[in-house]
């Protein structure tokens, strides 16, 4: 076996275990090297030598110098109280059906109806949901409903191909076309909802009477006028019916029903409106009359041209499958002035871009809606926010009008808008062990890179956050002295970074120095003193070394000749065991 050989299966042993029967694996070959590199001296007494370190290494226990050297003692940063997180009952899943790309499609396609949960291992609201999706598919395989999961984590095509973006994502599957599942997470909801989707979805209007008490009671309808209340078109439009949860969806053959609802008697059947009792009341349907187009047709228009933000509209909103939103805010002395202007533009936008008016001086939402999004003072403004994707916001600048709106709104789709984020007032003094980041001196103190920074981004109301803050005290005290790291927080609801997109609160970032070009690596390690260190030590680009507290006893000591004992001993110990 040539030299070069051992080496590297003596380094490949050091990388596997530290363990008794691979550190004597590890002497061995360090003996084998010892006397190949002697037989290739010249000189005799050189092997010697060699053979002689090989020997003592194996057989004795005090000099061994291999690779696995004193572990620190790390005993003094250890908190005094440890979080106790909740374990959660295995489920009896039996009737879920576990989904991977091999089988996605197939089981989609084969199965009218599929409910589909994308969920990760770690997270708790998705173990919190388990048991009730377990029963809820128990219950409803007696209705031919599949109800299956699919492991994000581990199926990343699939979580990108359906953009799962969060924890559970739940859709359903019917006739193979999704649509996002955002009801309550219980058995009942589920069931519930499920069998509103299978049932019929539409209702028979055969007499006037019927037809004016419905266009009147309600705020939103579909009306198809078809040649027959059975068959391809009235099964087209039930297809469709189940894809819409908040639009009710009538037919009829009557042409006094169909002239009361705004459709011509003479029209060429099937024709299909949407009546809404909002500012664009009508709307014609003019494709073909086919399910999946009478489903876009009904979502591009089923929303007012501006929906008054509520909490009740706000899942309408903010759950919507058009992420891109245009936010006017003005108090509600203004209202009137700008909701036209908003509505004129809003015509041009409809399936593309949802408009939303919020009335700033509303305590109860207006307020803190405003505040979420960094708006302040009364003066109206329009503001574009991408939602979801990646919660980017822009700014319009200048005079409302129907025409800037709607110039705005071209740029935004177009991305050719410049982003703005929130920042609170950078801190005069900033000296603390726990450095304070805003969005202001993010840039100074993150993308510094001569230092390796932790940042915490949390949410003052945040539990966890909350539970957090001592034993991140405590490691910016401890590391406050090492020059190279920064210990460093951020309040991620009053200020915000295109570098530092939290995950929930709180949200724990690496940025190593000499790498702030890349993106952060986030911090998945137990929320510990201890971890949080280990973790630092391992990643951080600059070394440090952490020197463990003088003790008491020492630092007390009046005795000049006892206090340089005491140091020349403690140093003599540091070599092994200084850096704890």
């Amino acid at each position: 076996m040539s030299l070069h050989s051992l080496r590297q299966r003596l380094l490949k042993v050091n990388e596997v275990s530290q363990n008794t029967e691979h550190r004597t694996q590890r002497q061995l070959y360090s003996i084998q090297i010892s006397l190949l590199c002697a037989m290739q001296s010249e000189v005799t007494m050189r092997f010697v030598v060699v053979l002689s370190m090989a020997t003592l290494l194996l057989f004795s226990p005090t000099l061994c110098v291999c690779d696995d050297v004193v572990e620190e003692d790390l005993s003094f940063l250890e908190e005094e109280h440890h979080h106790h997180y909740e374990d959660f009952e295995e489920v009896d899943e039996k009737d879920v059906l576990l989904l991977k790309e091999n089988n996605f499609s197939d089981v989609v396609k084969k199965n009218r109806f599929v409910m589909v949960e994308f969920y990760a291992p770690w997270c708790g609201h998705c173990q919190a949901l388990a048991p009730e999706y377990a029963s809820a598919a128990t219950v409803l395989k007696d209705y031919d409903v599949i109800l299956a999961k699919v492991d994000a984590t581990e199926e990343h095509e699939l979580a990108q191909q359906f953009d799962v973006q969060g924890f559970p994502t739940v859709y359903f599957f019917s006739d193979a076309i999704h649509q996002p599942y955002n009801g309550h997470r219980t058995k009942e909801a589920i069931v519930t909802w499920i069998k509103k989707k299978i049932g019929p979805g539409i209702y028979n209007l055969t007499s006037l009477d019927d037809a004016q008490r419905i266009f009147t009671n309600q705020t939103k309808l579909v009306l198809a006028f078809l040649n027959s209340l059975v068959g391809s078109e009235s099964e087209e439009l039930a297809s469709a019916s189940r894809l819409e949860d908040d639009v009710n969806f009538y037919q009829t053959v009557n042409p006094d029903v169909a002239k009361l609802f705004h459709i011509d008697p003479d029209v060429k059947r099937p024709a299909l409106i949407l009546v809404k009792k909002e500012e664009e009341k009508l709307n014609h349907f003019d494709g073909k009359f086919e399910k999946s187009a009478i489903a876009e047709f009904v979502f591009t228009n089923k929303l007012p041209l501006v929906t008054i933000f509520t909490r009740e509209s706000a899942p309408s909103v903010f759950e919507n499958p058009i992420k891109k939103q245009l936010l006017l805010f003005a108090t509600s002395n203004d209202s009137e002035k700008f909701i036209s202007v908003f509505q004129e533009a809003a015509k041009s936008f409809k399936g593309k871009v949802i408009f939303v008016y919020v009335e700033m001086d509303n305590e109860e939402v207006g307020k803190p809606i405003s505040e979420y999004f960094g708006i302040s003072g009364n003066a109206p403004k329009v503001l574009a926010y991408t939602g979801n994707d990646d919660g980017k916001k822009f700014v319009l600048d200048g005079e409302l009008t129907a025409d800037k709106i709607k110039a705005f709104g071209e740029d935004f789709l177009e991305d050719k808008l410049k982003p703005f984020y929130k920042s609170d007032p950078v801190p005069e003094s900033n000296d603390g062990d726990v450095k304070i980041v805003v969005g202001n001196n993010f840039d100074e103190i993150v993308l510094d890179e001569s230092k390796d920074v932790l940042l915490e981004i949390y949410a003052p109301w945040c539990g966890h956050c909350q539970a957090l803050e001592p034993i991140y005290n405590k490691l910016g005290k401890h590391l406050r002295d090492i020059e190279s790291v920064v210990i460093a927080k951020m309040d991620g609801t009053t200020n915000e970074h295109p570098r530092a997109k939290p995950d929930g609160f709180p949200t724990l970032l690496f940025f190593p120095a000499g790498n702030k070009s890349f993106d952060p690596i986030t911090v998945d390690t137990d929320r510990t003193v201890v971890a949080f260190y280990k973790f630092l030590k391992k990643h951080a680009s600059i070394p440090f070394k952490l020197q463990k507290p003088t003790s008491t006893s020492d630092s007390q000591s009046s005795d000049a000749k006892e206090n340089s004992d005491a140091k020349e001993s403690q140093s003599t110990h540091s070599d092994v065991k200084d850096e704890l």
